[in-house]
């Protein structure tokens, strides 16, 4: 229940923040106007930041307060942080609520999920998987209403009162978690850290937030001249550089074994595949949101609101949804051809995940191409057609490259090669956005060919991959 009203805080805030930025500065209900480009920076900065804060967030967990207390104070902090985004004030008192909430979210994401784990130590495998299940749900639970309940009170009404309801529903969270917590016995409890290595923790926490703090108020007050959309593309070459040196490392001087290296050069194949895949998925709140906005019929129910149409940000619900009913139906069908000798392996189920990405946004480009040669709004059934299909593709890469990290990572780097791929999250989040903002704010001629380069970059990796697939199944060695 707590990561339902944690991802209820997100998603809603989420499906708001890109449409409320770019739109008018009028009296009814103002946004900030800016470009959309500009805009689909600031969201690639926000949600690269997000899952890039994962790391440090579960680093204090493990040394320093507890995956309890993280998770108690990371859902404050969210709260807070949405509480500063729905206060009618000037961007920046705006942007600090997004730096708020990123902080929040990288204390709660990663130790919540390690709380389940350490619930189900020395459970049966089922039991396990059962728990994780029951998890998962409330993740998508959350991400499907969220955009019916704040996307509406925002989009329709408010946009302010938007990020206040998505503050109050992790208000509600947290009061939860507290009269609920004596449920989760000792897990998540103590850091297994001495006092002498929690006092030099903490030391390291507070030169590094004053490393960001000088960074920030150096950017904020424009003593270093740089865009946002610049901003963005540094932070994003930024991650890609540390990547290929962290899997430089590890593959040179680590001495490991020729079979070690092999499986470590998978998972940096895979992490481009997730960079790739992320980067196109998440443009959901970029691309096709803007899509939603400018190019859909809206008009079901649209005598409900006071424009006459309904809101964009409800097609937010549709990959949750999903979700919801296939995830399922992928489980069993994987056990199936498992049992018949017939379950694909990683690399090919990555291949049709990144097919299924491309198709996803070729399906887009007919509806763009329909609207240029009518000059009218499409049906929904357009967007829908491409989130199906990119939610098949997530069913396919996401939870396969989740286990088999763990499973192929030398054992002394299970954890980092997990932050790496936290990391290909980062990576694709921060580039969907930059590449959300420039096919937002092309002219409606342009984005038939903009989002046909999309299809050609999801189709090519996967058939990459497809083609590449034995080989790269020979390096996983017993792996399956």
């Amino acid at each position: 229940m707590t990561e339902f009203f944690e991802r209820f805080t997100y998603y809603g805030m989420r499906a708001l923040l890109v449409l409320f930025l770019v739109a008018a500065t009028n009296a009814a209900n103002p946004g900030f106007g800016i470009d959309r480009e500009t805009a689909g920076a600031i969201y690639g900065l926000y949600t690269g930041a997000v899952f890039l804060g994962s790391l440090p967030g579960g680093w204090i967990a493990d040394r320093l307060i507890g995956q309890r207390n993280a998770v108690f104070w990371g859902g404050i902090v969210i709260m807070l942080g949405n509480f500063i985004l729905a206060i009618p004030a000037t961007p920046p008192v705006f942007y600090l609520g997004l730096a708020v909430i990123t902080v929040g979210v990288g204390l709660l994401k990663p130790n919540i999920s390690a709380i389940v784990g350490s619930l189900y130590e020395g459970q049966p495998g089922a039991k396990r998987d059962a728990g994780f299940s029951i998890f998962y749900m409330g993740i998508n639970l959350g991400a499907l209403l969220a955009p019916l309940v704040a996307g509406t009170v925002g989009e329709a009404w408010n946009w302010r009162g938007g990020f206040f309801v998505a503050g109050l529903f992790m208000g509600f969270g947290v009061l939860q978690y507290k009269l609920t917590e004596h449920y989760l016995g000792q897990a998540g409890l103590t850091p297994s850290t001495t006092p002498l290595e929690r006092q030099r923790g903490w030391k390291a926490v507070l030169i590094g937030a004053a490393v960001v703090a000088v960074v920030g108020v150096a950017l904020f007050f424009g003593w270093v001249p740089i865009s946002v959309t610049l901003l963005a593309q540094v932070f994003g070459a930024a991650m890609i550089a540390l990547a290929f040196a962290f899997f430089g490392y590890v593959l040179l001087f680590s001495k490991l074994s020729a079979e070690e290296r092999k499986r470590v050069a998978v998972i940096a194949i895979f992490f481009l595949c997730a960079a790739v895949f992320w980067a196109g998925f998440e443009q959901q709140a970029t691309t096709f949101n803007l899509f939603a906005l400018d190019f859909t019929d809206r008009s079901w129910l649209g005598g409900l609101f006071p424009d006459g149409v309904h809101p964009a940000s409800w097609y937010q619900s549709a990959n949750p949804i999903f979700i919801v009913i296939f995830a399922p139906f992928f489980a069993w069908i994987w056990v199936a051809l498992g049992v018949r000798n017939l379950n694909p392996s990683a690399p090919i189920k990555f291949g049709l995940g990144l097919v299924l990405l491309g198709v996803g946004f070729l399906i887009m480009v007919f509806a763009a191409e329909l609207v240029v040669a009518t000059g009218r709004d499409v049906a929904p059934t357009w967007l829908l057609v491409s989130y199906l299909l990119h939610t098949f593709g997530e069913l396919c890469l996401s939870p396969v490259g989740l286990s088999n990290v763990t499973k192929l990572a030398p054992p002394r780097f299970v954890g980092q090669m997990m932050g790496t791929w936290f990391l290909g999250s980062a990576v694709g989040n921060l580039f969907a956005g930059l590449i959300g903002g420039e096919i937002g704010s092309a002219e409606a001629s342009e984005i038939p060919g903009r989002l046909m380069e999309m299809t050609a970059v999801g189709v090519g990796a996967g058939v990459l991959m497809l083609v590449f697939a034995r080989p790269i199944r020979n390096w996983m060695g017993g792996v399956r």
